[in-house]
């Protein structure tokens, strides 16, 4: 029995080696991306990484094939939800009664029944925590009335936002009738980008567990890098058998918030390996260089109104390889001087921000009010002025 003992032992320790193998290899192998850097080669069918607030991509392997998305389908549902709570068409506090095609979802639920009421915010946690399917059908049918609706304005949101490469057919990503329900590791991250501008999503997306129905019913996040990587904030999981394990995760260190959209990874443990593996890439490689907007020197005016005109220049924000955040320049020009008249945004210079030599972007210096162009009596005004001063 001792032998049988030590040789399952020995067995278990190989597949645990070789588990950790798989895992770790997704960050072996560096390919070069197109700026040098190199990146992990993964396992998977498709990935992408974006440094969310320039949408500068950081790396991309096939992330433009159209493939099934599974519940990551959900940040479009989710998208879509937030949006209508914006507009004032919805608040957290409404409550939706469930629908007989809503208690009809398989897969993952929270198990609504027909006619059970339950507030927006409890089924937005539903979704975002524990991707729930009936939740997801409920929210959609009470903004748009019927999913099928709900369905129009997510492909009509997918094509405004530039998503080229995507195709839905249901709100929560089950696939077993789908024909043509598919998107892109990038349109993922577009999505997903535009998902985490709404702050309560990333809120909700943060908690590893919850309760809903006064604490009767357990949610636990199906993202486990919320739990086990540091800096990690959201956003959706995915899996059939149609899709395999997909994820858009998200995660913030040091100012940086990164997106990460893995497809089609063969497990779930690889598929959580390859979006750690991609998420430390990004944070070891690269910072955000971030320089606060501000107001420019008056710059005089001939012929106007007033002398002289107030301008200003927005923030600007660049994800640049680690070392060179540190050595950002900005430089303003402008005229010396201004012709009348002058219009509240016209641009009449720019801020060039450089690393050496290289340029990586500049911001329009804009007037802040309007100056017409002087009158008659406002100049006759100025001549009396002058001669008395001289009198």
């Amino acid at each position: 029995m001792n032998k049988l003992k030590r040789i399952f032992l020995i067995f278990l320790s190989f597949c645990l080696l070789a588990t950790s193998f798989n895992c770790a290899a997704a960050a072996e192998n560096p390919e070069k991306d197109d700026t040098g850097v190199a990146g992990p080669t993964l396992d998977c069918r498709s990935a992408l990484l974006m440094e969310a607030e320039s949408g500068t991509v950081l790396y991309e392997s096939n992330a433009d094939e159209a493939l099934p998305p599974a519940s990551v389908t959900k940040v479009m549902t989710l998208l879509l939800v937030m949006e209508a709570i914006d507009d004032g068409r919805l608040s957290l506090s409404d409550t939706v009664t469930a629908s007989a095609n809503a208690c009809s979802m398989g897969g993952t639920q929270i198990y609504l029944e027909e006619g059970e009421a339950m507030s927006v915010e409890d089924l937005l946690k539903s979704v975002v925590i524990a991707s729930a399917n009936d939740a997801a059908v409920a929210l959609a049918e009470h903004v748009a009335g019927s999913e099928e609706a709900f369905v129009a304005l997510m492909n009509k949101k997918a094509k405004s936002l530039g998503m080229t490469g995507t195709n839905f057919e249901n709100t929560n990503g089950l696939d077993d009738t789908a024909v043509n329900h598919v998107t892109t590791a990038r349109d993922i991250a577009i999505m997903s980008r535009e998902l985490i501008k709404h702050k309560k999503i990333t809120e909700y997306s943060s908690i590893w567990m919850d309760t809903i129905r006064n604490g009767e019913f357990g949610l636990t996040n199906t993202n486990r890098l919320i739990r086990f990587y540091k800096g990690a904030n959201g956003l959706k999981t995915g899996s059939t058998a149609k899709a395999k394990f997909c994820i858009t995760a998200t995660a913030t260190r040091e100012g940086m918030t990164l997106i990460c959209v893995i497809m089609a990874a063969p497990t779930r443990d690889i598929r959580n390996a390859c979006a750690t593996a991609l998420l430390d890439f990004g944070f070891a490689n690269y910072r955000l260089y971030k320089s606060e907007g501000g107001e420019v020197e008056p710059i005089g005016v001939k012929g106007g109104e007033k002398r002289v005109c107030r301008a200003s220049y927005p923030s600007f924000s660049a994800v640049l390889p680690k070392g060179e955040a540190s050595r950002v320049t900005k430089e303003l020009e402008c005229e010396e001087s201004l012709f009348a008249p002058l219009k509240q945004g016209e641009t009449i210079g720019r801020v060039i921000y450089r690393v050496g030599d290289k340029v990586i972007g500049e911001s329009a210096v804009s007037c802040t009010e309007d100056i017409p162009e002087i009158g008659f009596w406002e100049l006759f005004r100025r001549m009396i002025a002058k001669f008395s001063l001289c009198g």
